[in-house]
């Protein structure tokens, strides 16, 4: 009885360890990847609508010089469990050529041009006329793969990133600027999974090019995606760490539930008590 104890002991055991280095490894997963490491470059330009936004990946600095007074578009894709960061900087003309402060602003629209909270960083922010440059974050809400028609939750596919000046002196509109744009994420893991998944990613452009691959003619004619995908691809959407957590649990429910069998079963009929008794 005791060995079976210890047996059955020494199997918990083991899946306790199994179950939290899954959880260990899906942490190691949530951390930022390399390819989001800020270290490489990205375009020296940016457009000026949502039509000609200029496409960057994850990871890259988007440099481009502007007039004061323009809007300013760059578009980059975000996948399901994503938590994007956007972080831009403006380095602004001399003190000199100035009049006044100025504020300015980064505002992020998902794929179908819905704005999209920052939850939280410093989207807006104001430049003293002494003040050399202005540096603006904003953390998105984690990309879901999939939500509620009347939700304005994120979700898989491109996002559209606008900066512009939103405060200035009349007399310092034009004056030439310079910006630094770059997107970072952290991958959230399980504890943001849904059930789920869209049929087709919202990046502009995509539908038309597969129905023009449909029909037979040129897809290279049609509108492409602007913001193109991630390096590894869309996410499938079925496989998330939750299947960890759950085949362990239920390896570990298996196991306690034989200890408890093994424990209160006893051991049969007393040898002093005679049969039929």
């Amino acid at each position: 009885m005791s060995r079976t104890r210890r047996v059955l002991a020494g199997a918990l055991l083991t899946g306790l360890a199994l179950l939290t280095g899954a959880s260990a490894a899906a942490a190691d997963d949530a951390s930022p990847s390399p390819s989001a490491s800020g270290d490489a470059s990205g375009p020296t330009e940016a457009g000026t609508t949502f039509r000609t936004a200029t496409a960057i990946q994850q990871g890259e600095t988007a440099t481009a010089g502007a007039s004061t007074g323009d809007y300013l578009y760059w578009v980059f894709p975000a996948d399901a469990g994503q938590r994007a960061t956007v972080t831009a900087k403006v380095t602004l003309p001399e003190s000199a050529a100035r009049h006044g402060a100025q504020t300015w602003q980064v505002d992020v629209y998902d794929g179908l041009r819905r704005r999209q909270a920052c939850m939280y960083g410093k989207q807006t922010g104001t430049a003293a006329t002494d003040a050399a440059t202005v540096e603006l974050t904003c953390v998105l809400r984690t990309v879901r793969a999939n939500a509620e028609p009347w939700a304005n939750d994120p979700l898989p596919g491109s996002y559209y990133v606008r900066l512009t000046v939103v405060g200035l002196a009349q007399a310092d509109l034009g004056l030439p600027v310079h910006t630094e744009v770059e997107v970072n994420s952290k991958d959230q893991g399980g504890s943001a999974d849904v059930d789920g998944t869209l049929s087709k990613p919202l990046v502009p452009g995509v539908s038309s090019a597969e129905q023009a691959s449909d029909d037979g003619t040129d897809a290279s004619a049609e509108p492409v995606a602007l913001a193109g995908e991630p390096d590894d691809g869309w996410s499938s959407g079925w496989w998330t760490s939750r299947w960890l957590w759950t085949a362990g649990g239920g390896v570990l429910a298996a196991l306690a539930g034989v200890f408890g069998y093994s424990a209160t079963r006893g051991r049969g009929r007393p040898h002093h008590v005679p049969p039929g008794a």
